[in-house]
């Protein structure tokens, strides 16, 4: 069979994370059957969940997180105790002249000594968050393709939340990902968009947790109102867009709907401490028009019934087809291929698996050039990969990706991290780039031939332009940083 150098440069760089160093063979194995070296992902049943020893459910880590927090304030309890009942320096009374110094001066024993503060509790919130982040990073670097883990992190971020908005979102960060996305990947539109939506870090993310029927038994004493947060992002960002018909009204409609989606605290009164609980105090009774249907009070099944029909809307499925071609083809995807792809989500009902296929077997997403400049995520995985370094502490990458303006987890805002050119391959981002890969370089570049290392990410799709200027670098390490830089490394 001839091979098609090309072609496994884009199932590689497009679909996946690119190709690993060493003796993988990928470039090989890409080449000789592009379409179907990335579709082998999708039937391994292992690929897509990630469960690991010590990385534990949302319930799970919500209890240690409240246990933890218990514990930080008993020791900042026993530290302020600590402090008053320390005692004061001895007073010198006036007149008196202090003792001469000598070299063999010492504390008298009858000289009380202040007591040891008390131990911190470790820090079970930012340990999470490590575990969390090496199975993610580690996953993604050693996938033959990594076309899986490319589709987690675009649903990720489609579904986004951030680590910083609180010790909740910081330790469930994770298992929302492991939980609500990574299940779906390959499934149904809608099973991901209930699943994300009652998860506890989205609920704690956009507030819903403080959202209150007016009329409620719990908003009638009117200490607290509706929040339309949850439901203005589900419209706007997780489901229909922005243009796509809906209404102010619809908005405030949906939020009284999802009144009472919220989770259960340390108490355990509405449940499993840091499990997704239905308050039925807090819902707003009653019938509910949205988008021109009524949905009977029924309690948490009205809000189900609600987001079922909106993943079936038509301009859902425009929505995500759009931002589905525009994240792995090209900023402005083909026509063609996006009413394809929207055509495709409308006849299967959102079949997650039958979206991803039809992608796959377009030509469009074959023969569109290599133009998206990759993610700092992307440039990082990529990085590892070829270099052929697992990484055995995720701050190996998580401090390039803040640097890089890309924190794990971490987006600016309820839109999630941007996907386009505009927002990567800005000079100041490329700078970065560039000084990022000058360190790696001068690290590890004396044994490392860069020549032979293009050969392994591209074979006879590499450019005379970039072989020439590869050839002409003056040290190993320029020619390793010029690598980094080159478009076959940085083009998607």
């Amino acid at each position: 069979m001839a091979r098609d150098s090309r072609g496994g440069l884009v199932a590689l760089n497009r679909f996946g994370f690119g190709a690993r160093g060493g003796a993988s063979g990928d470039i090989l194995n890409a080449a000789s059957d592009p379409r179907g070296f990335v579709k082998a992902e999708l039937g391994r049943p292992s690929g897509v969940l990630l469960e690991l020893p010590g990385l534990q459910s949302t319930p799970a880590l919500g209890q240690a997180m409240f246990a933890y927090q218990d514990e930080v304030k008993a020791a900042r309890a026993a530290a302020a105790k600590v402090a008053t009942a320390t005692p004061e320096p001895m007073k010198v009374a006036a007149g008196d002249a202090p003792p001469p110094p000598t070299a063999t001066m010492t504390v008298q024993p009858d000289v009380p000594q202040p007591p040891p503060m008390p131990p911190q509790p470790p820090n079970v919130v930012q340990n999470t968050f490590r575990n969390e982040a090496l199975a993610r990073i580690q996953r993604a670097t050693i996938a033959e393709c990594g076309f899986i883990e490319r589709l987690v992190v675009f649903w990720s971020n489609h579904f986004c939340i951030s680590a910083n908005k609180g010790e909740p979102a910081r330790i469930w960060a994770g298992s929302f990902e492991r939980e609500a996305i990574r299940p779906h990947v390959l499934g149904r539109f809608s099973d991901m968009l209930k699943a994300v939506e009652q998860h506890p870090a989205m609920l704690f993310f956009l507030d819903n947790q403080q959202s209150i029927g007016p009329q409620s038994k719990a908003g009638q004493n009117g200490k607290r109102g509706l929040n339309e947060n949850l439901a203005r992002e589900i419209m706007e960002l997780h489901t229909l867009g922005v243009g796509s018909g809906y209404s102010q009204d619809d908005v405030t409609t949906l939020a009284r709907i999802i009144t009472g989606w919220t989770f259960a605290g340390r108490d355990g009164k509405l449940g499993v401490p840091g499990s997704f609980a239905f308050n039925a105090n807090a819902h707003q009774p009653g019938p509910q028009v949205l988008l021109g249907k009524t949905y009977d009070d029924n309690g948490v099944g009205q809000g189900e019934a609600a987001l079922a029909d909106i993943a079936r809307h038509p301009a859902t499925a425009k929505f995500i087809a759009t931002k589905f071609a525009a994240h792995f083809v090209a900023d402005t995807p083909p026509p063609a291929l996006v009413a394809r792809l929207q055509a495709t989500f409308r006849s299967t009902d959102g079949d997650l698996r039958a979206l991803t296929l039809a992608l796959l077997d377009s030509d469009e997403a074959w023969s569109a050039p290599l133009t998206k400049v990759r993610s700092p995520y992307e440039y990082l995985i990529g990085t590892a990969r070829l270099l052929g370094r697992i990484p055995d502490n995720p701050y190996q990458v998580i401090g390039g990706l803040n640097t890089l303006g890309q924190p794990l987890w971490t987006p600016p805002g309820p839109n999630g991290f941007p996907d386009s050119n505009a927002a990567w391959a800005a000079p100041e981002g490329m700078k970065l780039r560039l000084d990022l890969a000058a360190q790696v370089s001068s690290k590890i570049a004396d044994s490392i031939d860069a020549r032979e290392l293009l050969d392994v990410i591209a074979g006879d799709a590499a450019s005379n332009e970039t072989r020439q200027t590869i050839a002409r670098a003056e040290t190993r390490q320029q020619a390793l940083a010029l690598l980094l830089m080159s478009p076959e490394f940085q083009r998607r």
